[in-house]
């Protein structure tokens, strides 16, 4: 009894292994870049997060070196490391089909500081910062 139990687990281990490999295997399309504390505001980003999610990453890159938005720059180099981490994972892989999958804009750390006001008191001016995240993987079609 306690010998079919055991095989019963060998073969389950054996079914999860598999299953894990093929998962590697269709994640592996996938890139993903960080930008972590960029110092503006996540409503600023995000007006450029919108504006190209979900677009092909050639048009995208034009889009962002042309966009008058100061938060253009850093965005931009953040997906060309997307491009350049999805290039080291899949050697030989066709870039052109490269597409921005996700991209979300999180609040990070706020910095609190103090702004004279009349009568002796302070105005709390909040400095907001953000966490970029971009996802590019290629396009099916």
């Amino acid at each position: 009894m306690q010998l079919q139990y055991r095989n019963d687990i060998s073969n389950y281990q054996a079914i999860n292994q598999k299953q894990a490999t093929s998962n590697k295997k269709q994640e592996k399309m996938e890139a993903i870049a960080k930008l972590r504390n960029y110092p503006t505001s996540p409503r600023k980003m995000r007006l450029l997060a919108d504006l190209i999610r979900g677009k092909k990453v050639d048009k995208v890159l034009a889009e962002l070196e042309h966009s008058p938005k100061h938060p253009a720059v850093p965005l931009r180099k953040l997906v060309l490391s997307a491009i350049n981490n999805w290039k080291q994972k899949n050697e030989g892989g066709d870039e052109t089909q490269l597409m921005v999958k996700t991209i979300f804009v999180d609040g990070a750390r706020t910095l609190k500081r103090m702004r004279p006001a009349p009568q002796g008191r302070g105005y709390r001016v909040r400095k907001r910062s953000n966490h970029v995240t971009v996802i590019v993987d290629a396009s099916n079609s």
